[in-house]
């Protein structure tokens, strides 16, 4: 039997562990000559002592500095004040929820059924389905090639993205985050294109489908992530967290502003202030009444043309838009033009206006207006202006003028207004009966109006990635202020819509588009488009996403019994409308006549640079009369009431 090993006496002196890599030997290694004579700091062997602190193995395992305890000790407490800020916010979103009534229905976009639809058309084609996954992995592939070629140095870096959601350098840059990025771009441009692909569904229901996929895929994009976003953990890593804390508190006061629902902040709300630094055009109230204030303008010249100009802005936004600041107020500018300018200010109607519908905008607004303008004005005539759905009722308007031999109105002006709606855009997709039927329960529930904010998602889903994604990462994951915009401030300052009104017109026209066929009626009268003779100037913008360039081209092509003249401008709904000829920015495209297609009309027009202004006014001059002594807002027949811009506009909603 094997003996079992004797125990080390006590007095003995233990022995090393060994260690990896080192002699076995208690006593380390020494030159032979001195082997004889160890040292005399070198005591019997004795246990192997500590590493110093400044040994490179062990610095791994050093306790942080001072300095980086402090740095720990902050991010850690202001992690946690992040997260006790944002549960406290939804927390009391929760409770302010509680007692509302649900929605009714849980998919008022009806979006399942259209998915349904797009799915069962490709489960029809399995040899399209295979194809599309053979893509995808062929995608991939090519993605880890050169993934695998630039770590091996064989590759350069991509360049920085145009996409704006990824500019920060750290995305190409960083080979995590450049195939997190690119993997993503992979797959999102997959799915829209093979929800794209499908053929035999009803056009509208694969529209609907390719837009909440978009939107899906936008929402799922790794910049909208904290862990996933390069610029929104330098941020973090930076302030010690306190971005993160700015950020939760950024979106706890938006949880409050929207009394329980996200309501993302887009500008610095507190900056602007109408009248005082927006919509400061000098001016005067010269009529009130229930449904709009009329402002004149005083005069920037001495002589003005005989016939004045009547602007009906959109109900759906305020006017100012048009008077933002001095150097792009189109106010301002046509008064420097020489033109006495008229602006009818609506009012935000409550709920003592829910049953005003398109005869009460027609005979106590379009009308009356009209009708104060030429008694201001001692002028027997007018030119009119009308602005997005405020066109819309000028057009009907003016069919109805028509109809009733009334030649008030000598020449008329739309910007970015729809008469045909067969082309509409993605708001087709919000005309659905379902959301329609969601939309009246929202009025009900508001009295008989429909809330601003309403609006305002719906326009902000249109632009998800400019005006709700880029604020999400900004005001939250980075912390940072909302920006000091004039623009996105009015694009903020909503109005309410009376029920009756805006039913009408989503049902009337998006849904029917029954305008341009004839079939609309207003004041007692069915309307024609077509029996309107007057001179017509159609703007359009290329890159408008709420009233197309195709659905304002058809539009103007409604009116087959006018002289109408069409100029397509550079930029959107807004920025193509806005742009004064000193900004020098973007371009616009003109063509006299007027083809069946819009194609055709592009094919053939002479692009110009900058603004179109300049061509709208030398149009609206031949058609305004001859000079006469500029006209004093304060001296006219009415009474004035009170500076412009007047009392409606600054009614919050």
């Amino acid at each position: 039997m094997a003996k079992r090993p004797t125990p080390p006496t006590t007095d003995a002196p233990p022995r090393p562990a060994r260690k990896s890599g080192r002699p076995t030997s208690a006593k380390p290694p020494r030159p032979r000559a001195a082997k004889a004579s160890p040292p005399p700091e070198q005591p019997a062997p004795q246990p192997e002592p500590a590493r110093p602190a400044d040994a490179p193995a062990a610095d791994a395992f050093a306790f942080p500095g001072a300095d980086q305890r402090q740095m720990l000790e902050t991010l850690s407490m202001n992690l946690a004040r992040a997260a006790m800020t944002a549960q406290s916010a939804i927390a009391e979103a929760a409770l302010s929820q509680a007692d509302r009534p649900a929605a009714l229905s849980a998919d008022p976009f009806h979006v399942g059924p259209a998915m349904n639809s797009v799915m069962t058309s490709l489960a029809s084609r399995p040899d399209k389905l295979f194809a599309a996954q053979a893509d995808l992995f062929n995608r991939y592939m090519d993605l880890w090639a050169s993934t695998t070629r630039r770590a091996a140095g064989d590759e350069t870096p991509a360049a920085p993205s145009k996409d704006k959601r990824f500019k920060d350098p750290a995305w190409s840059e960083n080979p995590a985050f450049d195939i997190m990025r690119q993997s993503y771009l992979v797959t999102a441009d997959w799915m829209n294109g093979l929800v794209s692909s499908v053929e035999d569904v009803d056009p509208l229901t694969k529209r609907r489908a390719e837009f909440f996929t978009k939107l899906l895929t936008d929402a799922f994009s790794p910049s909208n992530f904290l862990a996933s976003n390069p610029a929104a953990l330098k941020a973090l890593a930076e302030s010690n967290g306190e971005s993160l804390v700015k950020g939760m508190q950024n979106f706890a006061a938006d949880m409050e502003r929207g009394a329980g629902k996200l309501k993302i902040s887009q500008a610095d709300y507190g900056r602007f202030e109408v009248g005082v630094n927006v919509a400061t055009a000098p001016g005067q109230v010269v009529w009130r009444d229930e449904l709009f204030e009329l402002i004149q303008y005083d005069p920037a010249t001495d002589k003005q043309r005989a016939v004045p100009l009547l602007i009906f802005p959109p109900w759906i936004n305020k006017f100012y838009i048009l008077d933002l600041q001095p150097e792009n107020s189109m106010i301002r500018w046509l008064s420097g033009q020489g033109f006495t300018v008229f602006v009818c200010s609506w009012v935000n109607p409550d709920i003592d206006k829910a049953d005003f519908g398109f005869d009460d905008y027609l005979q106590k607004g379009v009308y009356r207006c009209i009708e104060k303008a030429l008694e201001q004005s001692t002028s027997d005539h007018i030119n009119t202006v009308g602005y997005c759905i405020g066109g819309t009722l000028m057009g009907a308007a003016l069919a109805h003028m028509a109809a009733n031999g009334d030649d008030r109105v000598t020449a008329n002006t739309f910007f970015a207004a729809q008469h045909d709606f067969a082309e509409a855009g993605d708001l087709l997709l919000f005309t659905d009966e379902h959301w329609l039927n969601e939309v009246e329960q929202q009025m009900d529930a508001a009295g008989g109006v429909l809330p601003g904010a309403a609006m305002a998602e719906t326009f902000n889903a249109l632009r998800a990635n400019d005006l709700i994604w880029s604020f999400f990462v900004s005001n939250y994951l980075m912390g940072k202020d909302p920006p000091a915009f004039d623009l996105l401030f009015w694009n903020a300052d909503q109005t309410r819509m009376p029920k009756k009104l805006h039913m009408d017109y989503l049902r009337s026209m998006y849904g029917q588009n029954r305008l341009s066929q004839g079939e609309f009626e207003i004041g007692g009268v069915r309307v024609d488009l077509s029996k309107v003779a007057i001179p017509l100037y159609f703007q359009a913008s290329r890159e408008d996403h709420i009233a197309p360039m195709n659905s304002v081209y058809r539009s103007a092509r409604a009116f087959t019994g006018a002289d109408v003249t069409l100029t397509l401008a550079g930029s959107g709904h807004i920025a193509g409308v806005v742009n004064p000829p000193s900004a020098k920015k973007y371009q616009h495209w003109t063509n006299p006549a007027l083809p069946a297609t819009l194609g055709e009309w592009q094919a053939q027009a002479e692009e110009h640079p900058g603004s179109w202004w300049d061509h709208w006014a030398a149009w609206l001059h031949e058609k305004s009369g001859d000079w006469v002594p500029a006209r004093d807002p304060e001296k006219g027949p009415l009474s004035p009431i009170e500076p412009a811009p007047g009392s409606y506009v600054k009614v919050k909603s």
